[in-house]
C-alpha cells in the first residue's frame, strides 16, 4: 500500500529529470573546475551518457541508485507495490545499461559510472574520478 495517494504519487514521479540532475551537474562543476572541457548528451553515440569527453574518448553516466539498480545499495531498493511492474522496469533499465556500456568499450571508448550514492560523499567519489581521468591523458 502506498503512502500517498495515486494523484499525489503521480506529481511526485512526473517532477523527477532524466537531464540536469543535481548528482550530474555536480560532476559537471567539477570535471569543468579541473580543466575538463566536455559535451552533453551526444545522440551520435550508443545510449543516453550523460557526459562525453571527446579529445580521452571517455562516456561518463551519472546514475541513481534506484533507477538503475546500483547492487548492493541502499537506495535501490524495490517498490512493495505493483511489484511485476517495477521489477520488469528497473530489470530493463539495468539491462539497457549494460548494452549500451558494452557497445560504448567495443566502438573504442572508455566508460565510468558514478553512482548517486557515491555522491553523498563526493570529495572521494570525485578525486576518484579525477584520477581514472588523469591514466588516459
Amino acid at each position: 500500500m502506498d503512502v500517498v495517494d495515486r494523484v499525489t504519487r503521480s506529481r511526485m514521479m512526473s517532477g523527477i529529470r532524466g537531464k540536469d540532475t543535481k548528482p550530474e551537474l555536480a560532476v559537471r562543476r567539477f570535471l569543468h573546475a579541473h580543466g575538463y572541457r566536455f559535451r552533453l548528451h551526444r545522440r551520435d553515440l550508443p545510449g543516453k551518457q550523460d557526459i562525453v569527453l571527446p579529445r580521452l574518448k571517455v562516456c561518463i553516466f551519472v546514475h541513481g541508485c534506484f533507477w538503475h539498480r546500483h547492487t548492493g545499495c541502499k537506495y535501490a531498493v524495490l517498490p512493495k507495490t505493483r511489484v511485476d511492474f517495477w521489477t520488469e522496469k528497473l530489470e530493463s533499465n539495468a539491462d539497457r545499461d549494460r548494452k549500451v556500456m558494452q557497445e560504448l568499450g567495443s566502438n573504442g571508448w572508455c566508460v565510468f559510472t558514478v553512482w548517486e550514492c557515491e555522491l553523498k560523499n563526493p570529495e572521494e567519489a570525485l578525486c576518484t574520478l579525477l584520477e581514472r581521468l588523469k591514466t588516459l591523458e
